[in-house]
């Protein structure tokens, strides 16, 4: 590791003049993770590090309408209530927080890392932070993530890979923190320079991150100097979440795959604003919009959530060391269902 710099600006706008211009030089450090990490593996090297402790937020919180602006998108459906979080929240804040509906996101922070980690790293962070893969982390390979001609997992050790919207590149997104937002329909606020937004932009967080086939280089579309601030999540009236994840040890690992799920029950019993997610298994967090959409205004059943759980994996394509992901993350999301839904498992 390199010697570098530290400054700690007191305003957004002062931490993104700082970044612009220079970013593979300046960068942002919230909990520092993930950049530690990849510093000492010598994929990355700043000369100077922005402190956003003073520039940003933590905490959680349950709000009232908040009127919300969104970047390249349709208006948004309003919300009775939403649960919000500043970027430099913990992942041990968000697990223990108490708020109607998002167990889901409850359930991610909670699982991931460790407690120490936990106590350190911060919502932001999780959700921009860079692919695992081994081939992108070796200092001494030049996969396409990094320039290269090629993805190496093609044709090499490819058991953590992606089985769903991989190609050129099949690395799969890093973040628990996503999926479980994903599927309870989150927004992020984005700061864009524009020191007179008020309120701040808004993206869908399905529309944040960006697949291998529009840029193998990255994995969300904030530019240099943009930063996540805050993340919003619509809390509906009996709405009701679940995540869940399978490891290959119970201690701090990485999920092999991971699937969450929000929805409410109407008074007929029937299955409303079903979002269903996948984690893990895309190079971006994966949005299960043909399960959810099998599952809309549907009565919950065993046959049905099996039924939606295929159409989840229906394009799922292995490589040569991955193909156990297919049914392991059908059976997960099929627990996930019953579970959001109240629907004993079956024996």
């Amino acid at each position: 590791m390199q010697p570098f710099a530290i400054i700690r600006p007191k305003r957004v706008d002062q931490a993104r003049e700082l970044v612009v211009g220079k970013p593979e030089l300046r960068v942002f450090r919230a909990g520092g993770v993930d950049l530690f990490d990849r510093m000492k593996e010598g994929i990355e090297d700043p000369e100077l590090l922005v402190e956003l402790r003073d520039a940003l937020t933590a905490g959680v919180e349950l709000t009232k309408d908040q009127p919300l602006v969104p970047v390249d998108t349709n208006p948004l459906p309003p919300a009775p209530r939403y649960v919000s979080a500043g970027a430099l929240t913990t992942l041990a804040q968000l697990a223990a927080a108490a708020l109607p509906g998002v167990d889901a996101l409850h359930q991610a922070a909670g699982q991931a890392a460790t407690p120490g980690i936990r106590n350190t790293a911060t919502l932001g962070g999780n959700l921009l932070q860079r692919p695992r893969c081994w081939y992108f982390r070796n200092r001494e390979l030049v996969c396409l993530k990094k320039g290269g001609d090629t993805c190496l997992a093609i044709t090499g050790d490819s058991r953590y890979h992606a089985i769903l919207g991989g190609g050129p590149s099949f690395i799969v997104h890093p973040s628990s923190l996503a999926t479980a937002l994903l599927a309870l329909d989150a927004v992020a606020s984005v700061f864009v320079g524009d020191e007179q937004a008020s309120p701040q932009p808004v993206l869908p967080l399905h529309e944040l991150f960006v697949g291998p086939e529009q840029d193998p280089t990255r994995e969300h579309k904030l530019a240099p100097g943009d930063l996540l601030t805050r993340v919003w999540i619509p809390v509906l009236d009996d709405m009701r979440s679940a995540y869940q994840a399978v490891r290959e040890k119970r201690s701090h690992d990485w999920p092999l795959v991971e699937a969450a799920a929000r929805l409410r029950l109407d008074q007929g019993g029937s299955m409303r604003d079903v979002r269903v997610a996948l984690g893990h298994v895309a190079p971006i967090p994966w949005n299960a919009s043909q399960a959810a959409a099998l599952l809309e205004g549907q009565t919950p059943s065993a046959k049905l959530f099996a039924q939606a759980a295929d159409a989840a994996l229906a394009d799922a394509a292995a490589l040569e060391g991955n193909a156990y992901k297919i049914p392991m993350a059908k059976g997960l999301l099929r627990q996930v269902l019953h579970r959001a839904s109240g629907l004993a498992l079956p024996e």
